[in-house]
């Protein structure tokens, strides 16, 4: 007897990070003190005023059954404070706000809940797997926009042709941008909102990174735009901005169709966040915005290390003003043959850029997720092991 898979299985590649973390523990297992550039998972820890929160959440029986499925009525009241002291953005927090077991969750869904069988999503690449993953899960189809160095790293909407505008159901955005730590302007995000107006699109805003913004700027919500929230939808996460990525606490906001969508379906698929996660989470938006202060030196100060660190060797990496990644272009522009090297060479482990999508070969991804010591030591490792940007010139894709 034999048991097989869904057929949709077969329309999902093995989970990018999951392969880099399988990488990792098999050179461990050689040995090798494996220093990783990889997934973006804050290495410091949650503020104490926030665990002290969760751990007296944690002590209360109310806080033992059964979750509201769309979220407390106070973490809900919370983000959309949130929204209004940070954005200026008003959100009706019962109809325009849902609480999610992480971004990544509420991204996952949403195409459950709006995509029907051989409707089109667009799609950023390189860009966040989940956003294509999830569309085919659903039964859609994917069209991929390109972004380009020479575009700032944005969509060209004007490119995309009438006929795939007419089927699309969704675009996907995320500014400040994984893996290229791109920001959109605001000029861009009104463009893309009369975009989805025109073409009756719902637009999908990533905004995970929003806090994560170095050199004093500032990022947008998508939500200010005039108009905005008729068609379009925005995801924020707790894991970037107050070192949560393990609490797994986030909230959807934006149109009540989309939301009240979200949040149906998640009704049906699970139980909601747990209450005492999601005490902290509105104890860590109390904090914003004075929790921001040493968390954004410490990047910054990482930043910079590493920056003039791969410059020191010939790479030519741009100094990112936003998340915590550093997208590099590689010698020869071969992402998959340089990774490879690194770890083989110098032990040290970086994400290709291909696999974040065609546009991405050329580059890999950097994170700013670990200490100045093992930042320094990689550095120091790639000298001695003779890998330098000399070789084959700088590459990247244009």
């Amino acid at each position: 007897m034999k048991i097989f898979e869904a057929r949709r299985m077969q329309t999902i590649p093995a989970y990018l990070f999951a392969d880099l973390d399988r990488k990792k523990r098999e050179a461990m297992a050689r040995g090798v003190d494996v220093i990783s550039f990889t997934i973006g998972d804050p290495d410091l820890p949650t503020p104490d005023a926030i665990v002290r929160a969760g751990q007296e959440a944690m002590g209360d029986p109310r806080n033992h059954r059964y979750p509201a499925y769309a979220g407390s009525d106070e973490f809900r009241a919370q983000a959309a404070a949130w929204m209004k002291k940070r954005f200026g953005v008003d959100l009706d927090a019962q109809g325009e706000i849902v609480a999610l077991i992480g971004s990544k969750e509420g991204i996952a869904h949403l195409p459950l809940a709006m995509i029907d069988p051989g409707d089109l999503s667009l799609c950023p690449e390189p860009g966040y797997p989940v956003y294509a993953v999830a569309t085919r899960l659903a039964g859609g189809e994917v069209h991929y926009l390109p972004l380009r160095a020479k575009n700032g790293f944005l969509p060209d909407l004007d490119a995309v042709e009438p006929g795939l505008a007419s089927r699309a159901k969704m675009l996907w955005i995320n500014y400040p941008n994984n893996p290229t730590a791109a920001l959109a302007d605001r000029g861009f995000l009104e463009k893309a909102v009369a975009f989805c107006r025109k073409h009756e699109i719902l637009l999908c805003s990533d905004c995970a990174y929003s806090e994560i913004v170095l050199d004093g700027q500032g990022a947008n919500s998508v939500l200010q735009i005039e108009g905005a929230k008729e068609v379009a939808i925005e995801f924020h996460s707790l894991s970037k901005s107050y070192n949560m990525t393990g609490w797994r606490v986030g909230f959807a906001a934006g149109s009540a169709t989309a939301v009240g969508a979200l949040s149906t379906l998640k009704s049906n698929l699970d139980s909601g966040v747990f209450d005492a996660v999601q005490q902290a989470g509105i104890a860590a938006m109390r904090q914003w915005p004075e929790n921001l202060k040493g968390l954004l030196s410490t990047y910054q100060s990482r930043r910079d290390l590493l920056v003039e660190g791969l410059s020191g060797l010939g790479f030519e990496p741009p100094s990112p003003s936003a998340t915590f990644y550093v997208w590099m272009p590689v010698p020869g522009g071969d992402d998959l043959e340089f990774a490879a090297k690194l770890i083989e060479r110098a032990g040290v482990l970086v994400t290709p850029g291909s696999g974040f999508g065609p546009s991405g070969r050329g580059y890999v991804r950097l994170t700013l997720t670990l200490a100045e010591d093992r930042i320094a030591k990689a550095i120091e490792r790639m000298r001695k092991a003779g890998i330098d940007g000399s070789i084959g010139g700088s590459g990247g894709s244009p």
